[in-house]
Parts: C-alpha cells; sequence; structure tokens
C-alpha cells in the first residue's frame, strides 16, 4: 500500500489531466487556454498548439458568449469550486462549425500565487436530454403500432438474423422464438409468392431504388395450416452501396383481401355482361350497316357470273354490274367509318392531364381485381409535360392493356410475371409516347397484323373488341395505338398522346 501512495504523489499533473474521461481546458485568469486535454481536443476539433493562447470564448456559439463572459465573471470575482450539473448550460461549436449543448464548469487552481481555472465541459444534460426524447419516441411509436396493429421486424443481411417484435410472431403463427434464421422466416411464407417477395427485396436492395420495399404475400401457419395475408413496407440501408439492413413495418391484410375478392365477384360479372351487350349492339350495327351492300354486291356478283358463261357477252353489262360491286363496296366503307365515328362520340372534354398519374391509377386497378400476380416496373419520365386527353378514356386504354398483358403471361414459363411501363416525351412531336410491355408468349406476325381487328382475339373467353376500342379511343384524343413485334419475349404495345398546348409552352 505504501508503494502505491508513492507512486500516485510522484503522478504529475499533466497525466493526471490528459486521463480526465472529460473534455477539460485551463485557461489563466485572462480567460486564454494554457492546456487542453486529449478528450477536449476530440471534442473540438484542434490540437493543443492551435489554441494555445487563444481566448476560451473564441469556442463558445457567438450568440452564447455574452453568456459564458458572465460565467466566467462571476467565477473569477468568487472563485469556488462547483459541481458538475450546476445549470452552466451553453452552446460551443466544434472546428467544422457544428453547435453542441454542454455543461460547464469551473475550479481555481492555484500556482504559485496565480489563479487558473480548469474549465471541465459534459455533454451529460444533453445525452439525458436525448435520452428523454426516444423514450417518449419509443412510446409513441408502441401506441401507435398497437393502434395500426402493426408488426416490425429488422433483417440483418450480413447474418442472415430476422429480429422481430410479439405482432410479428402473431403474424407468423405465434413462433415462439424471439429470433429466427431467414430461412426459417422464407418457409413459412406461400410457395407461390416467394418469388415475387424476392424480387421485391431485390429490387430494394439494388442502390439505384433507393432502398424502397413493398410486397405482398401470404403467410402458412405451421400448426393450423392457414393462410395471412401479410402487406410489407420498409427500406433498405446502404454501407458502400451494400445492402446491410432492412427495417419493414408489417400489417395483417387478410380481411381487406376477402371483402375486395368478393367485390370482384359481381364486378367483373357485371362488365362481362356490358361487354356481351357491347359486343352485341356493335355487331347489330356492323351487320345492319353492311346487309344491303353485301346484298347488292352479291346480286351484282351474279350478273357479272352469268354474263361470263355467255358467249356473246355484253361487255356494257359487265362493266355496269362491276361498277356497281365497287360502289356499293365503297358504300359499306363509308357506312362503317361513320358508324365507327358514332361510337366514338362522347361529351366528356378533354383535359390538361398528369399522364404519370393516369398510369398509376389504372395499374393500382388492374393489381387489386385479381388480374393476375405480376411484378410491376414503372420507368416514368420526371417533369413530364401534361397531355391533353380524356381521362376516363385513356384510363380504359391503360386498364386493357395492363389486363391483356396479364393474362398473356398466365400462360408464359417465367418464374418473375412483370409488366414494364414506360413513359418517355417526344419533344420534336409535342407527344408523350408510352410503352406497356410483358413477358409473357408475345405475338407472331399474323396475330401483331390482326390484333386490332374487331372481333380478333387470341383469347379462349374472349370478344376481340378490346383492342379495336382501345385504338379508337386513342385516335379519338389525335393519338396512336400499335403493337411492336420485334422478336422480344412478350408483346410490346405503344401508343401517344398530344402534349397540353399551355403545359409545353411553359
Amino acid at each position: 500500500m505504501h508503494n502505491v501512495i508513492e507512486a500516485l504523489k510522484i503522478l504529475s499533473f499533466r497525466t493526471l489531466f490528459d486521463a480526465i474521461a472529460d473534455a477539460a481546458i485551463v485557461m489563466e485568469n485572462t480567460g486564454h487556454v494554457v492546456l487542453m486535454n486529449p478528450a477536449a481536443q476530440q471534442l473540438f476539433g484542434y490540437n493543443e498548439n492551435e489554441l494555445m493562447g487563444v481566448a476560451v470564448e473564441m469556442l463558445i456559439t457567438p450568440r452564447y458568449r455574452k453568456q459564458y463572459r458572465y460565467y466566467q465573471t462571476l467565477f473569477l470575482d468568487k472563485p469556488a469550486k462547483l459541481p458538475m450539473g450546476t445549470g452552466n448550460e451553453i452552446m460551443a461549436c466544434d472546428r467544422s462549425g457544428q453547435e453542441m449543448l454542454l455543461d460547464m464548469s469551473f475550479s481555481p487552481i492555484e500556482v504559485q500565487q496565480q489563479l487558473y481555472v480548469l474549465i471541465t465541459f459534459t455533454v451529460f444534460r444533453q445525452r439525458l436530454k436525448v435520452e428523454d426524447t426516444l423514450r417518449v419516441r419509443e412510446e409513441c411509436l408502441r401506441l401507435a403500432k398497437q393502434a395500426a396493429g402493426f408488426g416490425i421486424f429488422d433483417y440483418d443481411f450480413k447474418r442472415g438474423v430476422v429480429y422481430w417484435d410479439r405482432k410479428m410472431r402473431e403474424f407468423w403463427g405465434g413462433y415462439p422464438g424471439e429470433v429466427i434464421s431467414y430461412e426459417g422466416f422464407v418457409a413459412m411464407i406461400h410457395p407461390a409468392d416467394r418469388v415475387g417477395r424476392q424480387a421485391a427485396l431485390d429490387y430494394a436492395m439494388n442502390p439505384a431504388s433507393h432502398g424502397e420495399y413493398k410486397a405482398e404475400y401470404r403467410v402458412i401457419d405451421p400448426l393450423e395450416k392457414t393462410e395471412r395475408w401479410i402487406a410489407v413496407a420498409g427500406r433498405v440501408y446502404f454501407e458502400a452501396n451494400s445492402a446491410t439492413r432492412l427495417v419493414s413495418v408489417v400489417r395483417d391484410v387478410t380481411e381487406q383481401k376477402i371483402f375486395q375478392k368478393q367485390l370482384r365477384i359481381p364486378r367483373n360479372e357485371a362488365e362481362k355482361i356490358f361487354e356481351q351487350q357491347a359486343a352485341a349492339r356493335t355487331a347489330s350495327a356492323i351487320a345492319h350497316e353492311l346487309n344491303q351492300p353485301l346484298t347488292a354486291i352479291s346480286a351484282y356478283s351474279e350478273v357479272v357470273l352469268q354474263t361470263l358463261r355467255n358467249d356473246n357477252f355484253d361487255v356494257k353489262r359487265l362493266k355496269n354490274a362491276l361498277q356497281g360491286c365497287v360502289e356499293q363496296t365503297q358504300r359499306a366503307g363509308r357506312g362503317l367509318h361513320e358508324l365507327i365515328a358514332f361510337l366514338q362520340k362522347s361529351e366528356l372534354a378533354a383535359e390538361s392531364l398528369d399522364l404519370n398519374d393516369v398510369i398509376r391509377e389504372a395499374l393500382d386497378v388492374v393489381v387489386s381485381d385479381g388480374s393476375g400476380k405480376f411484378r410491376t416496373r414503372l420507368k416514368l419520365e420526371k417533369d413530364l409535360p401534361a397531355v391533353q386527353c380524356n381521362r376516363t378514356q385513356v384510363h380504359k386504354v391503360l386498364v386493357n392493356l395492363f389486363r391483356n398483358a396479364a393474362e398473356a403471361m398466365r400462360t408464359a414459363d417465367s418464374p418473375i410475371l412483370t409488366i414494364i411501363t414506360q413513359v418517355q416525351a417526344l419533344n420534336d412531336k409535342r407527344m408523350a409516347s408510352v410503352i406497356v410491355q410483358d413477358n409473357g408468349p408475345g405475338l407472331d406476325q399474323t396475330m401483331a397484323k390482326r390484333i386490332f381487328e374487331p372481333f380478333f382475339t387470341t383469347k379462349q373467353t374472349g370478344i376481340g373488341m378490346g383492342l379495336a376500342i382501345s385504338r379508337a379511343l386513342i385516335e379519338a384524343n389525335d393519338g396512336e395505338l400499335w403493337v411492336e413485334p420485334d422478336g422480344e419475349p412478350g408483346a410490346k404495345f405503344h401508343f401517344t398522346l398530344p402534349f397540353a398546348p399551355e403545359s409545353y409552352l411553359s
């Protein structure tokens, strides 16, 4: 014990000063820095030589310097050791200009009748405030989770471990463990939904996606074998462009899915009835317009045949019959065009619209109506000028193209079914271009040529009017709709719409 006491006696003041954990500065009674321990150098970002002889108040934020001078004068008038946390709060700033709320305490040091002051800075109060704020926020989060029925999980990519709360374990069928492996987590996801969920996760893990993660999938209770629909929204965090962590909130949307399914049944039946009635009426109108011209063409054709059977046929009579065929054919064409023009008429006015918003709305309709499980990729152009069109008509066209793509992909042998929607501005033409592409079986050259013909269909239950009407609606809005048979997998439909005059000029 005696040896220890002797060793402590030879310890220098500088050794003890540098060992202090809190930031400490020794100043003269003039207020200038004499010593600065390593903790203070780290806190303020300066080395001791840089601040030697500099006034301590230079470390204080300008608007707090008057307050600091008050504390310093008060102490120097009556030097006495003051404990930490006596209310001497001050705002200081480090070398980079970052402000810090610190507690400051003064202690006198007298050396050869010369007064020095030991100033100790601590972030103790600030830490308490931060901890209090965190506790309040955690409680708010807990209450929000409880009210909304959210579950939270944290996926550590490096370790392959999922951390989840009690609500998440309930969603996964009351899984007893607080920590679960990634393999165990995925094992309870419905096999049919794993590929789509993984595709959404792969997209979020790409730094170009900004880490946004959204997915819906089913979870199978391992004991009761029941299914539960789960909706997930979260964000992936990166270090050096490498995904390290996924934090997500999860909610049970099973009841919502059941309700949507119940709503779809009568709606789908109503749409089929409407389509059948529209097709029947359209076919009836077309038949009425073409009946008389076709009857006349048939009669003229019989005259031509009879004339040709005679050796001494009347050339004038033959020419008249052929001329009649030509006139009646033209009459039929005019009647058909007039009928289509009539069907295109609408009292709904065109307006200036954000095409990106219309695309999102149409895609939401198709995703929610059970048209099929597929992944969507949107390549929308930012700051796209507004287009001039009728919202209802363009919305119908987009819904039809998305549904056709979803139905076509059902027969495709692809693990990830994807609909890509791309929008770009054709400034030279003052038009917006939209491309809807799927990775289904695609169209051959013959099908591509006939795909817009009325009553031509590639579906077993189709009536062949959807694309014909879609093209008519786009043309009614001064645009064009066509298919591009480029030989790549899937079908690629294009359409254009004009920019709104005021949007383009601005």
